[in-house]
């Protein structure tokens, strides 16, 4: 998910509340890898899950290798080491 966070970054995830949005970083497992927590910014709902990509473009390791993912919830904010909260941007 770099350049939005980056290894040892500790995030707040909130399970619930509104609804997931396109956008949104999420914390997911895919249902091809269940034993595999990511976090990656949704993308769009698809087949009762989420299709998930992650910031750096170059790396494949979402849903173009993986497939559709369970959402466990949304990050909403990095506390440790540079608060703040997330931006969401439009895909």
């Amino acid at each position: 998910m770099s350049p939005t966070l980056r290894h040892g970054d500790a995030v707040l995830v909130r399970r619930g509340g509104r609804p997931v949005r396109p956008g949104d970083v999420v914390v997911a497992v895919f249902r091809s890898r269940p034993e595999l927590l990511v976090v990656k910014r949704a993308v769009r709902p698809q087949e009762g899950g989420w299709w998930l990509h992650g910031d750096n473009a170059l790396v494949t390791d979402d849903s173009r290798a993986y497939g559709v993912a369970d959402v466990l919830g949304r990050v909403v904010l990095r506390y440790w080491p540079r608060p703040g909260r997330l931006a969401t941007t439009p895909i």
